[in-house]
């Protein structure tokens, strides 16, 4: 069985409908996404269609990203949905046919907020912690703070006191490759700013990338 996991994607559909396919997931293979799933790219609405179609034919975690994390709090608060939207959220309106809509909420499937109300906050293995952003290195993980798991920076990442490998998303990459520490990797390599959607076998190091081009490469770290 492989550990894929599969960073940002930020509404970028052709890209992840690509990269899947140049991966070929199969039913044995383990996913896991970490978050930011909407908002920049032109196609949110799709992307979390064709994520829960894949659910559907593999087991899959789904981590929070501070996307979702907007876009929850943006439903209930004004403020906060006008903040959403500067931050991308606009785009994902556009993509459920709601921009502008005072009731924007209800133009969004239940199906799609069911998806976006159950991303956990974290996953653990015996060898690994995949965060959305980040974590405090002296924290147990069910102590970690939401600020930390959704918005820190990769820049201040450490290792973890549990020696486990740390693999998040969340900075973008400019360089479009995987920034590997060691300890730690960043598969955010910007698929909704011309860069590269990255998917990662986490034991072999065996990475594939898609672009919103249709474009394809890969490579082993």
């Amino acid at each position: 069985m492989r550990t894929l996991v599969i960073g940002d994607i930020h509404g970028c559909n052709t890209a992840l409908t690509s990269l899947l396919r140049e991966v070929e997931v199969g039913s044995d293979d383990q996913l896991i996404f970490l978050g930011d799933y909407i908002d920049r790219g032109p196609a949110s609405r799709a992307v979390i269609e064709s994520l829960l179609e894949l659910e559907k034919t593999c087991p899959a975690v789904f981590l929070r990203g501070n996307h979702e994390a907007m876009i929850l709090d943006a439903r209930e608060d004004s403020l906060k949905a006008n903040l959403w939207q500067s931050y991308g959220g606009l785009e994902t309106l556009f993509s459920y046919g709601a921009a502008y809509s005072q009731d924007w909420p209800s133009h969004i499937a239940s199906a799609h907020w069911d998806f976006l109300e159950r991303t956990v906050r974290f996953f653990e293995t015996d060898t690994h912690i995949f965060v959305h952003a980040c974590l405090d290195p002296d924290m147990d993980m069910n102590e970690q703070p939401d600020w930390l798991l959704y918005w820190e920076f990769f820049g201040r990442i450490q290792p973890h006191k549990s020696g486990k490998k740390i693999i998040c998303g969340h900075t973008p990459q400019k360089s479009g490759l995987v920034n590997d520490l060691g300890f730690a990797l960043c598969l955010d390599t910007g698929p909704a700013l011309g860069g590269w959607l990255t998917c990662l076998e986490a034991r072999s190091g065996k990475y594939w990338q898609a672009n919103e081009n249709g474009l394809n490469r890969n490579g082993t770290l």
